[in-house]
């Protein structure tokens, strides 16, 4: 391992560690996905709505409050097509209630 006597950057440092680029790569992807639905949430529903984990061609979607959960559960099948037609490999969309 390789020690440094100055400060980097969390980017930096992600960047140089194949774990972390992967990790990070994750974490872009599920917030694009998030940012093209976006349009098709309600407006109302938009701010309890984020982006989860990506497990393969299961993407999760966290939200607050049970309420929201089931719109977002009606959403679902318009959801996943409308990523599928945009190019990401999605089979599935957990909704995932955050408290």
């Amino acid at each position: 391992m390789h020690r440094r006597n100055h400060a980097v950057t969390l980017q930096q440092a992600a960047d140089e560690a194949p774990v972390l680029v992967q990790l990070s790569a994750l974490v872009h992807d599920s917030s694009a996905r998030l940012r093209a639905i976006e349009p098709m949430i309600p407006a109302a529903l938009r701010a309890l709505v984020r982006a989860g984990p990506i497990d393969g061609t299961t993407w999760c979607i966290l939200v607050r409050g049970s309420s929201a959960a089931a719109k977002m559960r009606q959403l679902r099948p318009a959801l996943e097509a409308h990523l599928r037609s945009k190019g990401w490999e999605v089979n599935a969309i957990r909704i995932k209630i955050q408290t």
